[in-house]
């Protein structure tokens, strides 16, 4: 798999859960139609285990067949809508992408 990683912070007028519902709800509804989505996995953020790792809200693990599959859906219509939704929201993110490597399975 190729993944899409996002790592996301509320906006400042926004509570966690309020975030969360969001991105959850009206911002998945845009997500689930990306060409390509093979799966997508979301973590809300509880807790930070270290001091500079706070004020976090949620990660976003977006995958796809190959770099290929991601570029397209990065140049979908379908992409600029959930970028649209966003707008100037104010909240932190960082993006990033790479090749999954499973570890570990129990």
């Amino acid at each position: 798999m190729y993944n899409l990683i996002l790592l996301a912070s509320r906006p400042p007028e926004w509570t966690h859960q309020q975030f969360i519902d969001w991105w959850r709800g009206d911002h998945a509804e845009l997500t689930y139609r990306l060409p390509g989505l093979r799966a997508w996995r979301h973590t809300e953020i509880d807790d930070a285990l270290e001091k500079r790792s706070e004020g976090w809200d949620g990660i976003s693990v977006l995958s796809f067949d190959s770099p290929e599959d991601l570029k397209k859906a990065l140049a979908s219509p379908e992409w600029a809508d959930a970028v649209a939704q966003v707008g100037d929201m104010r909240g932190r993110r960082i993006a990033v992408m790479g090749h999954e490597a499973e570890m570990f399975t129990a």
